[in-house]
């Protein structure tokens, strides 16, 4: 399923399936989550979008050709697994160089730099590959390799320890994971989004408390309220709403900020540099990170909430995630 042209609609098309390279496996789809950051690919909004485009960077499968010299890389045809945003590294930068795969500088990410998961088949660069285990879906293991893989990686690896109170700011596509990530890494969970009618939603993902940011009383006043935030889990895509759990940290408490907006933070310096806040971004995971993301979420029985629609009907879903209609991560099937 691709577009042919900026903010186009999804067609479907038949194309050769080209053989894969060196260092390239063959992945036949099964399923293809549906993001939100497609968007930037679909309307040609980064640089080096080519049309006709196919998106999809929540890939699951199984390899269905192994390309020259992946034979010694411990895949072999048939092994089931997930390409994420993280669809492989060159290797030579500084960053890759430092072993810091997830910020190359030469990243390449499926349906931008190469076709995406909207298809029947893939091919992939083999450090892309994370392998799914028994017992997860493909329906539920594309998700995790790149909404699971961000929110799971934003909370290992951030501040809070097991007992520390984590706030996750947005309960859709992102924060309905980071609650159940959060309760499952042993952290008094907090959940926060608009409308009291959500409260039962976030405490039957297990959260231990909700705010309600529509509710009058500011956020950051209702978190100190319960003790104050170590980590704020910023999952909403609203500089607004991120700025609004600032104060509601511990000293040294930590801002992860996920939630992807263009519009300023109005965080002033003085509000972090008197009780020594930290504010960061994080973004996805690497391959290993996805491997981890899936393991913990078999292990802990974490899944996304789906909406598995069939790989022809792409524009359709992609149309209800764009206005915002999905619950909560759509997923376009194969076959």
């Amino acid at each position: 399923m691709q577009v042919t042209a900026p903010n186009g609609t999804f067609e479907l098309a038949e194309r050769e399936v080209p053989q894969p390279g060196f260092g390239q496996v063959k992945i036949a789809v099964e399923a293809c989550g549906i993001c939100h950051s497609d968007a930037l690919f679909v309307s040609g909004g980064l640089p080096g979008v080519s049309f006709p485009e196919v998106p999809g960077h929540e890939i699951a499968g199984h390899i269905e050709e192994l390309g020259e010299g992946t034979q010694d890389r411990g895949w072999q045809v048939g092994d089931r697994v997930a390409v994420g945003w993280f669809g492989g590294s060159c290797g030579h930068c500084t960053p890759c160089r430092k072993g810091d795969f997830i910020v190359c500088r030469n990243l390449k990410v499926p349906g931008w730099t190469y076709d995406g998961g909207f298809a029947e088949k893939v091919i992939a660069p083999v450090d892309a590959l994370a392998r799914i285990p028994d017992g997860l879906a493909a329906s539920d293991a594309g998700p995790m390799a790149c909404a699971g893989v961000t929110v799971f990686n934003g909370l290992r690896r951030s501040a809070g320890r097991p007992g520390d109170m984590v706030a996750v700011l947005g309960l859709g596509g992102l924060g309905h994971l980071g609650v159940q990530y959060a309760v499952a890494m042993g952290f008094e969970t907090v959940g926060i989004a608009r409308g009291s009618e959500k409260a039962d939603f976030a405490r039957q993902l297990g959260a231990h408390h909700y705010i309600d940011s529509t509710s009058g009383t500011p956020v950051a006043d209702a978190l100190q309220s319960l003790g104050s935030a170590k980590v704020v889990l910023a999952t909403a895509g609203s500089s607004e709403a991120i700025t609004a759990t600032v104060d509601g940290l511990t000293p040294r408490g930590e801002l992860v900020v996920i939630g992807a907006d263009t519009t300023p933070m109005g965080i002033s310096p003085a509000q972090i540099l008197m009780d020594a806040h930290v504010v960061r971004g994080h973004p996805s995971g690497t391959s290993q990170d996805v491997e981890d993301t899936m393991a913990f979420s078999a292990l802990h029985d974490i899944r996304p909430m789906t909406e598995p629609v069939p790989l022809d009907r792409a524009d359709e879903a992609y149309q209800k995630m764009l206005a915002g209609k999905a619950r909560f991560r759509m997923v376009l099937t194969v076959g």
